[in-house]
């Protein structure tokens, strides 16, 4: 009798929830009018007719109880509850899809991603310049006789947590020895070592000890999540778990930077991408997070194509990191960028209730970073397993050592960039704990290179200048909060640093600027009086006015006296305004106007790409097939350096 009575419960309960359900008929549809359920995610169901999908939920509140029996029930299975993201990973019947995208509490739905890695130092960033900083300090004693006091400070990022998210780590490695103080595998696979060969690499480049090639902050501790398999491939959903972990332990690690070597084509908008919504959580919580631009900055025939920057990239308030070529040399005269570092804008999109694509059309990358032929740990090859890199690749052996945990190797690509950027970030927080993500991000924009004939597309703000990022980091006030007055003091000295470095004796010009979502800002007021921009919890773009060139506060954001560009500069003089309005009358936005009044959807992809009157490719940022997590490194060649004598290359990363 108790079990008949408990059965007619359970389906009236049933029927209930069903009945529930079928009253949030459509809100599918998100408040703003953009659709819940990603277009990406629909346009592969109706090509692979799956019965099975794998996808990231993100919820704007905790489940309720009927979306949690919903998704206790049969035909549902839960990969990951990332709770501290607010995310999930499931794998359901694709018939199902729409019923779970009624639910209030349910904000996006997208697919769960595959992932794969994206592919000297000290000295052409200025690293070995400001290693050690002597101070002089001047006392007066009890028998008013001046006391004069020389201290010395190393900077290598002791006590700076830095995670490296990426295919594993060998620990047992010379160049990284005693630094991982860390381990943890998402993979599945039960290792944390490096069978791939990418991560250890990366790590290296952020704070590897090698006297020759080393990285940049040599006594940081590195956290190694490995969200990569052996062969280099891993999922959003692993990424995730690892970025839940981050932000659920960082006070314990004091993690204060993450790198990700790694990313996807950034199709779905920062807004609604999963990997771009749980990197501004982090970021929030006051986490730098570095991750790499991508490696298509040009198609098959060698043209540069512009749109390619990859996610978790395309989110406003990671520091994106593309690729700059050094030519084997120490000094930055003859530096640029690297032609397969990818560029700017972002292309991803959000799609309104009419079915329109609503392009982000972002200015990325930050900056770029030394990313070409770099020479750095090459992990272990045992008899148990090999370096997958190597052995596909035997040229990529640096042939430095002979000796095994202390072999070197060869790689290209902005995921060689993005850890030097990690490194020096580091370096920063120890000069400066008390930087915010976002004062690290201006710091480093302000300080660094710009290089000639490189739009802000292809180089961001310009080239890292580790020398100059730290001296300004160094006086900038540590009292410092959200609460701090907008216009107040920012540095700890009256007297403006020269806004210029001398690095292996080649002297530049700080870029003394920083780039907001579609323009460039300009003026001492971004070093001199403090921002609420640079604070926890906001972006630098957010909120911004312009009148008259000049960005105007709002009582809220910035102070006056910072000029913005009406748009981004091309190297050829072309301005790109908001629209993307080229000078030809050609209009990049939500369609394509061509100077003859023909009007094509701006998901029309022409061949590879939307040819401008300059030969410039403008990709719509779909030219990738489903969509791949992958290590950012171009793995096979980088760009040809410049002939120079052997002697010249002996820890030059060539």
């Amino acid at each position: 009798m108790k079990t008949t009575k408990r059965s007619t419960l359970i389906s009236w309960l049933t029927l209930a929830a069903l009945i529930f359900s079928f009253t949030f008929t459509g809100n599918a549809q998100a408040q703003n009018g953009r659709s819940k359920v990603s277009a990406h995610l629909l346009e592969q169901i109706s090509k692979n007719n799956s019965t099975r999908i794998n996808i990231i939920l993100q919820l704007n509140a905790p489940p309720s109880g009927l979306l949690k029996g919903m998704l206790r029930s049969n035909g549902f299975s839960i990969k990951g509850d990332f709770t501290s993201l607010d995310l999930m990973a499931l794998e359901i019947p694709s018939n199902m899809l729409g019923r779970i995208a009624e639910f209030r509490e349910v904000a996006f739905i997208s697919k769960d991603e595959e992932l794969a890695s994206l592919g000297h130092v000290t000295q052409t960033t200025g690293t070995d310049d400001i290693r050690t900083e002597t101070t002089t300090s001047n006392t007066i004693d009890l028998l008013d006789e001046t006391l004069t006091t020389t201290s010395t400070k190393t900077f290598d990022g002791s006590g700076i947590g830095v995670a490296v998210i990426d295919s594993g780590i060998d620990a047992t490695h010379k160049n990284l020895l005693g630094r991982v103080t860390f381990s943890r595998d998402f993979t599945g696979e039960n290792r944390t070592d490096d069978p791939f060969g990418h991560g250890s690499h990366v790590a290296g480049m952020a704070a590897g000890k090698n006297s020759d090639y080393g990285g940049i902050a040599p006594n940081a501790n590195i956290l190694n999540l490995r969200v990569l398999n052996a062969k280099g491939v891993g999922s959003s959903a692993s990424l995730l778990a690892s970025l839940n972990w981050v932000l659920a332990n960082r006070a314990a690690y004091n993690i204060r930077v993450v790198n990700m070597s790694l990313g996807a084509p950034a199709i779905e908008s920062y807004k609604n991408d999963p990997l771009c919504v749980a990197a501004r959580k982090l970021v929030d919580a006051g986490i730098v997070v570095v991750a790499a631009a991508g490696n298509n900055g040009k198609n098959a025939a060698g043209q540069k194509i512009y749109g390619q920057i990859h996610s978790p990239g395309n989110e406003p308030s990671v520091v994106t990191i593309g690729a700059s070529n050094t030519f084997g040399t120490d000094s930055r005269g003859d530096d640029g960028v690297a032609t397969y570092s990818s560029r700017g804008p972002t292309r991803s999109y959000w799609t309104d209730a009419n079915n329109v694509k609503r392009y982000d059309n972002l200015a990325k990358p930050d900056l770029v970073a030394p990313g070409n032929k770099i020479i750095n740990t090459l992990s272990d090859v045992s008899a148990t397993f090999s370096n997958q890199l190597v052995t596909d690749n035997p040229w990529l052996d640096a042939q430095v050592a002979n000796t095994e945990n202390k072999r070197m190797m060869y790689l290209s690509g902005t995921s060689m960039a993005a850890p030097a950027v990690a490194g020096a970030a580091a370096i920063m927080l120890q000069a400066n704990p008390k930087l915010t993500p976002n004062m690290v991000k201006m710091i480093l924009q302000y300080t660094a290179q710009r290089l000639p004939n490189f739009n802000a597309f292809e180089q961001g703000a310009g080239q890292l200048n580790v020398k100059g990022a730290v001296q300004m980091a160094m006086i900038v006030r540590q009292d410092l909060t959200n609460s701090t007055p907008l216009g107040a003091a920012l540095l700890t000295t009256n007297t403006l640093p020269t806004a210029n470095s001398t690095i292996a004796n080649y002297q530049f010009n700080w870029s003394q600027s920083v780039i907001f979502n579609h323009s460039v800002g300009t003026g001492t007021n971004l070093i001199t009086k403090y921002q609420k921009i640079y604070g926890t919890g906001i972006l630098m773009s957010d909120g911004i006015l312009k009148n008259n060139g000049i960005l105007m506060s709002d009582g809220i954001l910035m102070s006056d006296g910072i000029l913005v560009s009406d748009g981004i500069l091309m190297s050829d003089g072309i301005l790109v305004s908001d629209g993307i309005l080229m000078s030809d009358g050609i209009l990049m936005s939500d369609g394509i106007l061509m100077s003859d009044g023909i009007l094509v959807s701006d998901g029309f992809l022409l061949s590879d790409g939307i040819l401008m009157s300059d030969g410039i490719l403008m990709s719509d940022g779909i030219l990738m097939s489903d969509s791949f997590v992958q290590a950012q490194s171009a793995m096979i060649g980088g760009d040809q350096t410049q002939t120079m004598p052997v002697t010249s290359l002996s820890n030059h990363g060539w």
